[in-house]
């Protein structure tokens, strides 16, 4: 099965995925570039109250009813009324300081640092099977915005700790979002943690803090507040001229942005969120409370690939290619693919964490 998943992968990545790229770009549907994709490539080539209670960086988010959904994209576009119990939630991604101290305590290894099987590569060069991550690299010359492999390309070495590559690290950049993760490094992380990986209607009813639900974005329907950049995203003309008016080429400092009403930042931009629904193109209408998304997972575009929900958007989205960075907009990822553009943050139950040394902060 794993092998004729990673064989469809190709066929559909390398085929069908660009007939579909003016649909539904490649940048927002496809988040994380699956390996086969990238190896193949290289064959090739070569409402709430105004009190938020914090503990340990969550917040405690009051549970609710919202208008989960958006009109605006089509896998999103079953918008139907949902109720959310209560739940802690980090106030940013987790960090590459934060991931360090999991991986120091615990010797983990991420996806992207492990060895390769060439058994689960079929036709695939073993001497290219090596360890390593998509990195957004766009060629000097961009034909035309349908085929994703002209930005996105395998680099060997590339992980959480080299985010370019071998000759690139962590200095000065401890404290923004950790990258390259695959899905079960995040959750690895978040179970370390004591805490899990959000439903996908968590972190929507997160990200709209309070918002009016029909807003273009989740702090308004203005791309700018008083002539300021809210989210860290593509300026310029996508992929390969970034004017980086926001001041980042690549990820920001978490917090760097302003928070929005229940004081989480970077709900918008920076990098893609996991989420732990499974995916697929429409929501069940009869998940009304506490939905914890499909049983398993389906992309049509990728029939046999497992791939779980992201949110977000990342430093990558822009309103000509890629606008999932929006209010209601959902991406997706392959569970074992990673890219620099896509990282996580956790949740926790309200049973799960200590209720002393709450902070009440009134906004």
């Amino acid at each position: 099965m794993l092998k004729q998943c990673i064989q469809l992968t190709l066929i559909t990545f390398l085929i069908a995925a660009p007939l579909h790229a003016q649909e539904l770009p490649s940048c927002c549907t496809e988040n994380i570039v699956s390996r086969a994709a990238l190896f193949a490539q290289r064959e090739r080539v070569v409402q709430q109250d105004s009190v938020v209670v914090q503990k340990s960086g969550m917040v405690l988010i009051q549970g609710g009813r919202f208008s989960m959904g958006s009109s605006r994209f089509p896998d999103a576009q079953i918008v139907r009324d949902v109720t959310i119990s209560d739940f802690w939630i980090d106030t940013h991604e987790v960090t590459n300081a934060q991931f360090a101290r999991f991986v120091e305590a615990t010797g983990y290894i991420t996806v992207a640092e492990r060895a390769l099987d060439p058994d689960d590569f079929e036709g695939v060069d073993p001497n290219l099977l090596i360890p390593g991550s998509a990195v957004f690299s766009p060629s000097e010359e961009i034909v035309g915005l349908r085929n994703p492999l002209q930005w996105w390309q395998f680099v060997p070495s590339a992980s959480w700790q080299h985010p370019e590559g071998p000759e690139s690290n962590l200095i000065g950049r401890e404290n923004h979002p950790v990258v390259h993760v695959a899905y079960e490094d995040a959750e690895s992380y978040a179970k370390w943690a004591g805490k899990r990986l959000p439903t996908e209607a968590e972190w929507e009813y997160a990200a709209r803090g309070g918002a009016d639900s029909t807003a273009e974005y989740y702090w308004g329907n203005d791309l700018k507040i008083d002539g300021k950049w809210q989210a860290n995203i593509f300026q310029g003309i996508f992929p390969s001229q970034n004017t980086t008016e926001d001041g980042y080429v690549g990820t920001a400092p978490v917090g760097s942005f302003p928070s929005n009403g229940y004081g989480l930042y970077d709900m918008s931009g920076n990098v893609w969120e996991w989420c732990s629904d499974f995916y697929q193109p429409s929501y069940d209408p009869t998940q009304t409370s506490n939905p914890i998304g499909p049983k398993s997972s389906y992309d049509p575009q990728e029939a046999l690939a497992v791939k779980r929900v992201q949110r977000g958007g990342s430093f990558l989205c822009n309103d000509h290619y890629c606008e999932r960075y929006k209010a209601g907009a959902r991406g997706k990822g392959e569970v074992n693919s990673t890219t620099n553009h896509t990282g996580f943050r956790c949740v926790s139950d309200v049973t799960n964490l200590p209720e002393h040394e709450l902070v009440l902060k009134n906004d």
